[in-house]
């Protein structure tokens, strides 16, 4: 059995995957709880992923595989610094911390520059990392950094390994051997061409395809995808285009930005958001009994200006009955009083959400709602 493990930490988002095999898998990581706030009901991240890393009930656990950057917003990598192991400065080092045996970063993330506090310290972890040829893969063709090597005095040709496409599966992971494979989406090569980075569309999308004995669970993880501007049209068109509809296809749909309007185009709506043609297919590209994780603060009654917006979740919930779905929002499972994990376990019978059970720092338990995948 593999799980997926979204954490309540309000318009943020962190997923780890605990795969059959055992090794851990961190999309994002970031610590939004405010300990001198009494009424907040985020979930205090530090403790909690410790426990689902294994950290106390397994001898050297004091790891993750890969944490993933998807991008360099603050709501995807805050507390990084603080609570994991960074090879590039001593001060962020020290046995109470977690070390990361690989990072995934976009190309985007390392010729950033004006990044502060916590992006500029992750951005100089993943420079350290790539200058030094260990634990890291970055995402997009090489080219994109083109300048940036020039400038370090650096020949680009011996990177190229570090490097992976949009379009091809990450290095590193099998179906064979691992139970899973990430076939990536985003980001492209020419998005830093002319210097001006948008992380929201220059950030990770990946479909990992799960084996669970004879079954395959698809799960879309889309961090903070936009489509004000086409980018995720165009993610649907390219991958069309080359005949791959099945790395579009979902059991699992992480969905982005925070729901986000501008994420299925650019114009909210006035009762829902309109979406596109590519939108409309991929939403339509889920399979039935399929689960849609909305990693967001409570869904407003009325229209608001940042996320989640109600326009956004009244055009899912359309998607949501056409497959007979679960509809998740982490700051609202079990309940918006108190939210705890919202749990995806993948089996032999594909993706089902475990029951909510248990408190913050302890690991949800209870029976299990079974879901077709």
């Amino acid at each position: 059995m593999h799980e997926l493990i979204f954490y309540p930490i309000g318009n943020g988002e962190t997923c780890l995957i605990k795969l059959a095999s055992g090794k851990r898998i961190a999309f994002d990581y970031a610590d939004l709880y405010d300990p001198s706030d009494p009424t907040d009901k985020r979930m205090p991240l530090r403790d909690n992923f410790r426990q689902d890393i294994g950290w106390w009930a397994m001898p050297g656990r004091n790891y993750v595989d890969v944490l993933a950057v998807t991008h360099g917003d603050l709501d995807h990598i805050k507390r990084i610094s603080e609570h994991f192991w960074l090879d590039h400065a001593t001060k962020y080092q020290g046995d109470d911390r977690i070390r990361i045996n690989e990072m995934w970063v976009p190309a985007a993330l390392i010729v950033e520059e004006g990044a502060e506090d916590e992006t500029r310290i992750i951005r100089q972890e993943a420079r350290h990392r790539l200058k030094n040829k260990k634990g890291i893969k970055v995402f997009s063709r090489p080219e994109a950094l083109r300048n940036w090597f020039e400038d370090e005095g650096l020949s680009m040709d011996e990177f190229r390994g570090f490097f992976v496409d949009a379009g091809t599966l990450v290095p590193g992971f099998t179906k064979e051997a691992d139970g899973v494979e990430f076939f990536v989406h985003s980001p492209f090569a020419e998005r830093t061409d002319d210097g001006v980075l948008d992380r929201n569309s220059d950030c990770i999308v990946v479909q990992g395809v799960f084996v669970a004995g004879a079954s395959e669970c698809r799960v879309l993880l889309t961090a903070d995808i936009a489509n004000s501007e086409g980018e995720l049209d165009r993610i649907v068109r390219i991958t069309k285009a080359h005949g791959r509809d099945e790395r579009l296809k979902w059991d699992v749909y992480d969905v982005p930005h925070h729901c986000s309007y501008l994420s299925l185009s650019g114009e909210k709506g006035e009762w829902q958001t309109p979406v596109t043609p590519e939108v409309d297919w991929l939403l339509k590209n889920g399979n039935k009994s399929s689960i849609m994780v909305c990693c967001s603060d409570v869904i407003p009654q009325e229209t608001t200006t940042q996320p989640p917006h109600v326009e956004a979740y009244r055009t899912y919930q359309g998607y949501r009955k056409l497959h007979d779905a679960e509809w998740v929002v982490t700051m609202e499972h079990p309940t918006k009083t108190k939210p705890l994990r919202t749990v995806v376990e993948i089996t032999t019978a594909g993706a089902r959400l475990r029951k909510a059970g248990g408190a913050a720092v302890a690991a949800a338990t209870g029976a299990m709602l079974p879901r077709a995948g």
